[in-house]
């Protein structure tokens, strides 16, 4: 029996005794006595013997059984150990993260027959480009007998991708990227390759990065694939999801549509794995376990029997990590060069937002009106939610920060309510400055809600809507991309959910109100970050037709990425940066495994990491290295201050065998009042 609680590295898992009512099979739930406590774990073996040491009438009895039948088999199994190894959690908090919390099974689908739609969804031919790239993911033969008969990437090394082991490669394993510019029609080539994998009797797993647009592509997969398709995500009340996982692991859906936790579906027979926008930060979780999507699916297509596999991903911005692994021809690349749907490349426009008081510059303002008086629409970007994002005093330089983070806190006008968007705290903004009283003291910067008032009172005529965490508490997403859809709205202005992967006719015009957001973050991808956005959210505008333009406001109109990212040089974006991560020894160079301590008093965090420290350093290679200690970027957060060091080398197996022997011999040492966290192949470093 394994719990979904952080224990000591390397405890083994529990012994229950059985006589309860039902049959405790491996692969349920059961209720147990867990120290004080009643806790729900996890049955994942059998045994006759009771451990070396323990008397049979000290070993606990199940108090009772969650489930009728079991919810997961021996591959989930499996798959949450390799978890618990590579990711080092415990195997409880693996299974936990991957099995859905709800009770018993209630009948739902998501998908009908009603939805059933392949004479519609299949009326659209492929292109040459996108019938070439199909071919070469799952060639025709597939049909025939199952068997992915595809030529191999040669040479495919998974720990280099971010698999599991050095070097390791299969025949029978394959790997694709379809590289195509926004608008190619990446999504259908994904729903073809699907298609042949269903009629060859296997299984498909397609991953989005957001929830919202996991209803989007939910949608379109529901037209195209009826009953046999299911969606798994956050979102979904703990039962439904647990219904469509029963669903799943009976063979009633054998399409999986989801964020990164719907990689561990339990399909019958894998056959293919779709990533979509593959460079996505989301698909890496926060939260233990901290497994990337990405090397999940890895995992699962080389845990394939001798019918094969294929991972295909997908992006027109791919991650650094991936163009470099196209480029060394570890991942086979399959480009897509034009728009289909009328479309072209829209026409970027760098403009320098020094030169106006507002928010929105006078070249923004007449493409704005241009386009409304052409019934075209507009999106408008800013990776920022809120009204205004700091405080300052210029009398006295107080800068109003969360009381329980070092980080600034936001101001949202319309709640009149200053918040952390970290811990969520929030406090009255204060009338004049805490420290001395100054009435000059004020808010400064802007945030979406701001921008949402200044559009309403500049273009009183339009019809303006906000989408980003705040407005998607109250409006479901998905309702207000119907409306702009249907040309409800005439404005969209939002955070990153208006920036990835949707596809409105009516937008001639996307805004970028502030390109340089990313840039100040002290993270080795603060580039990559910013690049991505801005071509991503540039990609929505003229998708059907040749007229789309983009504004992209900035302070550094003349900074070589700002550049870049407007001309849409990718390749040119790509060297510069690869070369300079070459320089520092960052990914994709090297590996590395971030350890974070936190406690609520700063002496013992120091302590601990200083610890870790001592002990890990000696045991790294001479092709390794240890990056800190140090205070982490945020080094307050909730109460906790924290402390880190990045264990830094060319390959993860000897990261990782350091990393293991560090958490063994700093046992001896361990602090209750110390939290520690490991990420292998963080995304971020704040």
């Amino acid at each position: 029996m394994v719990f979904d609680v952080p224990l000591a590295f390397g405890t083994p898992p529990f012994t229950y005794s059985g006589g309860v009512k039902g049959d405790p099979a491996v692969g349920k739930r059961a209720v147990c006595q867990f120290g004080r406590r009643e806790m729900v774990g996890f049955i994942i073996g059998e045994t006759d013997v009771p451990p070396a040491g323990v008397p049979p009438e000290k070993i606990k009895p199940i108090r009772r059984l969650v489930d009728k039948e079991p919810v997961f088999g021996a591959d989930e199994i499996a798959l949450a150990k390799w978890v618990a190894d590579f990711y080092f959690c415990t195997h409880g908090e693996a299974l936990s993260a991957m099995i859905p919390s709800g009770r018993r099974p209630s009948g739902f689908a998501s998908f009908t027959t009603d939805d059933l739609d392949l004479a519609a969804a299949n009326e659209h031919g492929l292109s040459g480009e996108q019938q070439a790239a199909l071919d070469a993911i799952v060639p025709q033969t597939v049909t025939t007998d199952g068997v992915l008969r595809g030529v191999p990437a040669e040479g495919v090394a998974k720990d280099a991708a971010g698999g599991c082991s050095e070097g390791e490669t299969s025949p029978h394993n394959q790997y694709f990227y379809l590289y195509g510019i926004t608008g190619s029609g990446k999504t259908e080539v994904f729903l073809k390759a699907a298609q042949r994998i269903l009629d060859a009797g296997r299984s498909v797993i397609y991953l989005v990065p957001e929830i919202a647009l996991t209803h989007q592509t939910a949608e379109a997969i529901g037209r195209r694939f009826g009953p046999q398709a299911a969606t798994l995500h956050s979102a979904m009340s703990g039962q439904k999801r647990l219904d469509e996982w029963m669903r799943i692991k009976r063979g009633e859906a054998r399409i999986v549509v989801g964020p990164r936790s719907a990689v561990f579906a339990p399909v019958r027979d894998l056959g293919l794995v779709i990533i979509d926008e593959e460079h996505d930060g989301s698909y890496k979780s926060g939260n233990t376990p901290r497994y990337h999507g990405r090397q999940v699916a890895m995992h699962r297509c080389a845990q394939v029997g001798a019918g094969g596999a294929v991972l295909v991903m997908g992006s027109a911005t791919p991650s650094a990590e991936a163009w470099k692994l196209m480029a060394d021809g570890a991942i086979r690349r399959l480009d897509l060069t034009r728009r289909l749907s009328g479309g072209s490349m829209p026409r970027i426009k760098p403009v320098d937002l020094g030169a106006t008081d507002g928010c929105l510059t006078y070249e923004l303002k007449q493409e704005i009106r241009a386009t409304a008086a052409a019934g075209r629409q507009t999106i408008l970007f800013l990776n920022r939610r809120g009204f205004a994002y700091f405080y300052r005093c210029p009398s006295c330089g107080f800068e109003l920060k969360c009381k329980h983070c070092s980080v600034a806190l936001t101001w949202h006008k319309s709640t009149g309510r200053v918040v952390c968007h970290y811990c969520g705290w929030q406090t009255p903004p204060p009338a004049a400055c805490p420290q001395c009283g100054s009435m000059e003291a004020g808010f400064k910067g802007f945030g979406t809600e701001l921008i949402e008032e200044e559009l309403h009172r500049t273009f009183p005529d339009l019809r303006v809507r906000r989408l980003d965490a705040d407005t998607a508490s109250k409006t479901k997403p998905e309702e207000t991309m119907a409306l702009f859809k249907n040309h409800g709205i005439d404005i969209l202005v939002g955070t990153q959910m208006v920036a990835k992967g949707l596809n409105f006719p009516g937008v001639r015009l996307v805004g970028v109100i502030f390109a340089d957001t990313g840039l100040q973050m002290p993270d080795f991808r603060a580039a990559e970050r910013t690049f991505s956005l801005i071509v991503q959210v540039a990609g929505r505008a003229g998708r059907f037709f040749p007229d789309g333009k983009v504004i992209v406001q900035t302070l550094r109109p003349n900074d070589p990425l700002i550049k870049r990212a407007c001309a849409l040089d990718l390749e040119g974006f790509y060297t510069q940066e690869l070369e300079m991560r070459k320089m520092m020894a960052f990914p994709p160079w090297s590996r590395l495994i971030r350890i974070t301590v936190r406690s609520k008093e700063a002496g013992r965090a120091e302590t601990a990491i200083g610890h870790i420290f001592n002990i890990a350093s000696p045991l790294l290679p001479r092709d390794a290295d240890c990056l800190g200690p140090a205070e982490c970027p945020i080094e307050l957060l909730n109460g906790s201050h924290r402390r880190h060091i990045i264990l830094r080398g060319r390959t993860m197996s000897t990261l990782h065998t350091c990393c293991r022997q560090t958490l063994l011999r700093y046992e001896p040492f361990h602090d209750a009042k110390v939290h520690l966290e490991v990420d292998v192949d963080p995304v971020n470093v704040m």
